[in-house]
């Protein structure tokens, strides 16, 4: 191993609502040697997701937050450099939950497992669509939703990396799928490349407004929902669902840089004998190789569409970062390191 340097993406400062650029800093430290049981990771490729906010802040959640002074937590990618574990050698590609910087030293757990580029169009969609943001809608549909062929499926956050996927999958399945989105391109893209039956544009939309359209794409009412943003979207789509409806909370984007909203029309849930529950892709992380050949599959037949957008260099952390919360980005957010 050559390098004797790590360049780290530090927490500096607990955010107070949207992150600034004075929150994080770049840092040189030297590179450790591995203890035992432990490798070195070479990064090439690390994930941008909306989760990485929660992380941030010092608050109780079903990972410990980043310790301030320390790399921001991310899904990585990359390639042995050293190690003291067996199972482990040099020059093979693992995925793991990692950390922003150009090497990691750690000690393998279960989210750490050698992956095969070979099967995969690209290395990097390991941290895509065969990698925890498909993973996430793969289980979701298959293993929690499991829409039957004619019901209707409404998305939020549909145009993002997860539910784009989460849409195509349901489609697979037979359902009818509505997707919510935020401006004409994301909701167009939804349709033309995606495959929706129907797109909602939520901007400059107040409950009642969103709940009409709404109202007007899903005549039939909703069977599932898969909801990633909360707040206006989520109180609007409880509306309109069916009697027995099953609403799976994957993601609260909407509340993630400001004071949470709740959910006002929590009551539809009882009137409508329908359930809500949590999901995290923690409850499968002994599936992740399963769920990635399954999905490997589906590309290899033409079934499945995924777009990525990478941001060159450790230097461009932040705006990348950013880019998820103020709408302009397209696609599964992926920073390269190596």
């Amino acid at each position: 191993m050559s390098a004797t340097m790590n360049r780290r993406f530090i927490l500096a400062a607990r955010p107070a609502g949207l992150p600034q650029e004075s929150d994080f800093r770049l840092e040189d430290s030297p590179l450790p040697a591995p203890g035992r049981g432990q490798i070195v990771i070479r990064n090439h490729y690390a994930s941008l997701d909306p989760a990485i906010r929660g992380w941030l802040d010092d608050a109780p959640s079903y990972l410990p937050p980043v310790a301030l002074g320390d790399a921001v937590r991310a899904s990585t990618i990359g390639t042995v450099e050293a190690s003291h574990v067996d199972r482990f050698a040099p020059g093979d590609w693992v995925m793991g939950l990692n950390r922003i910087e150009h090497y990691s030293v750690v000690t393998p757990d279960d989210f750490m497992h050698p992956i095969d580029v070979s099967l995969a169009p690209s290395v990097t969609s390991y941290l895509s669509s065969m990698g925890a943001v498909g993973l996430t809608a793969w289980f979701g549909v298959s293993e929690i939703m499991k829409p039957k062929a004619g019901q209707t499926v409404l998305v939020s956050g549909a145009a993002g990396a997860v539910g784009s996927m989460v849409g195509q999958l349901a489609k697979l399945q037979g359902a009818r799928v509505v997707g919510i989105a935020g401006g004409a391109a994301k909701c167009a893209r939804l349709i033309d490349q995606y495959g929706f039956d129907a797109a909602i544009d939520y901007r400059g939309k107040d409950v009642a407004a969103l709940a009409a359209d709404i109202g007007a794409a899903c005549p039939q009412g909703i069977d599932h929902v898969y909801e990633n943003v909360g707040g206006t979207c989520l109180d609007a789509t409880l509306l309109h669902i069916n009697t027995q409806a099953q609403i799976i909370l994957c993601g609260l984007i909407a509340e993630y840089n400001g004071d949470p909203q709740g959910a006002r029309n929590i009551w539809q849930l009882i009137v409508k004998s329908a359930t809500m529950r949590g999901y995290l892709l923690m409850e499968f992380v002994d599936r992740f190789p399963e769920g990635s050949r399954a999905i490997a599959a589906l590309i290899a037949q033409g079934k499945l569409v995924f777009d990525e957008h990478i941001e060159e260099g450790i230097d461009r952390a932040y705006p990348a970062f950013m880019r998820l919360f103020d709408g302009s980005n397209e696609g599964k957010m992926i920073l390269k390191l190596a």
